[in-house]
């Protein structure tokens, strides 16, 4: 007889803040997901400061964080999930890669790979920020990237270091 129990799968989770009180914008989404049924946080990384990637100028300085969960949702959940808790520290999607009070990308699930309207796994661009890779090393470094076949460690050690850059 199949067990009817979904199988966890991993998933990686990016966390930025550049607006109000940043560290605890970050907290309030490590809680929202601690607390979400359908996820086990199992890995967090260390916090790091980075300088704005992209959008306005005049930004502030971001706070950025990885973590690795298993989960018994499927992708689009996840998103719907992020989605809800950057909505409760008032997130506003107003300016595309402007300051934001909290930013929850979905990297990776599992080795899902989808480019779904409003929903691209693995994360089209994660491979080519140190701002992103550095923390996800930490988290999971020999995670394999499911669309280019290699390693998280490997995808990092190819990122040039740019002046400001996160390093290892």
């Amino acid at each position: 007889m199949d067990d009817p129990t979904p199988r966890p799968i991993r998933c990686l989770i990016a966390l930025g803040s550049n607006l109000g009180d940043r560290l605890e914008n970050l907290r309030a989404g490590i809680a929202g997901l601690r607390d979400a049924a359908g996820v086990d946080v199992v890995a967090l990384s260390p916090l790091y400061e980075t300088a704005p990637v992209g959008g306005p100028d005049n930004q502030g300085p971001y706070l950025n964080a990885a973590l690795a969960a298993d989960t018994t949702l499927d992708a689009a959940e996840v998103l719907a999930l992020l989605h809800r808790i950057e909505a409760g520290r008032e997130r506003r999607r107003v300016e595309h890669w402007g300051p934001r009070t909290l930013d929850l990308d979905l990297l990776v699930h599992g080795d899902l790979v989808t480019d779904a309207v409003g929903l691209h796994v693995p994360h089209p661009r994660m491979h080519e920020r140190r701002f992103v890779m550095v923390p996800v090393c930490d988290v999971a470094p020999d995670l394999v990237h499911p669309r280019l076949g290699r390693t998280m460690r490997d995808l990092l050690a190819d990122l040039p270091v740019e002046p400001g850059d996160l390093t290892e």
